[in-house]
């Protein structure tokens, strides 16, 4: 009997878990919320780039263009390139789109009888429980409602969009005093090009963060309005933000995506060797940080503007918080058309922005909160059950409990994917969706519950060690290779995929790696 696969969201992350569960037999549906594939990047702030070098952030087995020659492609090159993958493995006909999934409600065993499992589903099987999952989606046109019964559910729900994520104020000093409009950059980043740049022209603004959708605001506001209208960009913390991916001329990946820069960090579940080597090699992975900072305050000139951060960039890339710098971003700072102002904390008046500290407030006709979004409580809202949702969840000071960062071990017939980050989402979304399908298709079977759940806690314990103060954040960080090769070894693949122990130890690894068994 063919097995209906529930894939919720048709990102870059749904459209490879079609593709993958597809190619073992199983038969996918595909609901997306709105007309058009492509997740995050189907409509950006207008300036928006690709973040990650286009040769790390490609499908195994369909490269870009040749005529794509940027390093790091805008939005609409970016956006055709996914389009055209979905033709050429024609994906398209098992997407239903404008179809809104309200909630997911699992039909089987009992709450009770599951948490005496000592195995995943009972007996470690994919479809072992023989339970199935009631998927209740809208139709966003008509509004009518529709229950499908599904084997299995991949949730590809994302972490940066939908649910935005809006500040705490104190009483008397929110949103709703303010004469001036307040809104979150999802909403900016829905009008078309045309009309965001109407609508800021003119405007004092002030934009609220300083990651990339915050920077790409900032550009196009002053772009808009010079030094005429400067506007403000509010943050709390300075960041290693990249002007570029090669420090010294050096590239990133050789100091960060090989063998050779994961042997300088203690990784979860390594031997006593290889933790001895960690310990050893630490002045290394701290000069390798050191030579990548001095190239960006250089370059960027962070110590004139204020601007140097008091954390490593081993921690930001750990955290997955690097993001590059809008060309000219410092310029514009220069000539004045772009203010940084740094604050713990702010709020609303009259008449504008009331700052931690300041006793006059920032006179403003529009605030833009690029604040982020809250990915944990999508993820747990989808869910039916109290209990599930307390899963999905985890503790106040965990990261989101998944094995191998895709499957809840107390959550039947379910797995996650594209929610944990890394430096490049695709290149690792395809990695998971590869691994899933195969244990879909029972090549391997997990281990038991709680041989999973000391694993998820080993990953926890890496994340908090590296991510410092911005711990989490799902993130496996600059880890790529370690964690591959567990997903490698549960599939029976070679981990190592160079050519020569050199290679092995000192090449860069990317997607092409991956292209085959």
């Amino acid at each position: 009997m063919e097995r209906q696969v529930a894939i919720i969201g048709a990102g870059i992350s749904g459209l490879l878990a079609c593709k993958y569960t597809l190619s073992k037999g199983f038969h996918p549906i595909v609901f997306e919320a709105k007309s058009s594939i492509g997740g995050a990047w189907t409509k950006t702030v207008e300036t928006t780039k690709l973040q990650t070098p286009k040769p790390a952030y490609q499908f195994s087995d369909f490269p870009w263009p040749s005529t794509v020659e940027e390093d790091f492609p805008n939005q609409h090159q970016v956006f055709d390139y996914i389009q055209s993958y979905a033709n050429h493995f024609d994906l398209l006909r098992h997407i239903k789109f404008n179809t809104k999934v309200l909630s997911i409600e699992y039909e089987g065993p009992s709450e009770e009888e599951m948490q005496s499992w000592s195995m995943w589903g009972g007996i470690g099987d994919p479809f072992g429980s023989k339970g199935k999952w009631k998927v209740i989606v809208e139709d966003a046109q008509n509004f009518s409602t529709e229950v499908h019964l599904v084997d299995f559910v991949i949730l590809c729900v994302g972490r940066f969009s939908d649910i935005p994520n809006i500040p705490e104020f104190p009483p008397n000093q929110g949103p709703e005093v303010f004469h001036g409009k307040v809104m979150h950059s999802m909403d900016y980043a829905a009008m078309d090009d045309k009309s965001a740049a109407d609508f800021v022209k003119g405007k004092q603004i002030t934009i609220v963060g300083f990651q990339k959708s915050a920077l790409d605001i900032a550009m196009e506001c002053s772009l808009a309005n010079g030094t005429e209208h400067p506007c403000t960009v509010l943050y709390r913390k300075e960041h290693w933000n990249l002007p570029d991916y090669l420090p010294w001329g050096m590239p990133l990946t050789y100091l960060y995506l090989n063998r050779f820069s994961e042997l300088l960090v203690h990784k979860p579940g390594e031997g006593f060797v290889l933790s001895l080597l960690a310990t050893l090699l630490s002045p290394v992975r701290w000069a390798f940080s050191k030579f990548v900072e001095s190239h960006i305050k250089n370059k960027l000139r962070l110590a004139k503007f204020g601007m140097v951060p008091k954390h490593s960039f081993h921690t930001e890339i750990n955290s997955c918080l690097i993001s590059t710098v809008p060309e000219k971003f410092y310029d514009k700072v220069e000539e004045g058309s772009i203010n940084l102002k740094k604050s713990k904390s702010f709020g609303f008046c009259k008449e504008g922005v009331l700052v931690n500290g300041e006793a006059q407030p920032l006179k403003t006709d529009l605030v833009i909160l690029a604040t982020g979004f809250q990915g944990d409580k999508k993820l747990k809202d989808i869910f039916v059950s109290p209990t599930f949702k307390d899963y999905i969840a985890g503790s106040l000071d965990a990261t989101v409990p998944l094995y191998r960062e895709c499957i809840h071990p107390r959550i039947p017939q379910l797995g996650v994917i594209g929610f944990s980050e890394s430096v490049s989402n695709l290149y690792t979304s395809e990695m998971r969706c590869r691994w899933l399908a195969e244990l879909l298709d029972s090549t391997f079977k997990l281990p038991s519950i709680k041989e999973m759940e000391k694993d998820v806690a080993k990953w926890d314990e890496y994340m908090k060690r590296y991510s410092g103060q911005y711990y989490r954040r799902s993130c496996i960080g600059a880890l790529h290779i370690w964690y591959n090769d567990q997903l490698c070894k549960d599939m029976g693949w070679n981990p190592k995929r160079k050519k020569g122990f050199i290679a092995e130890l000192f090449e860069p690894y990317g997607p092409l790696d991956y292209v085959s068994q």
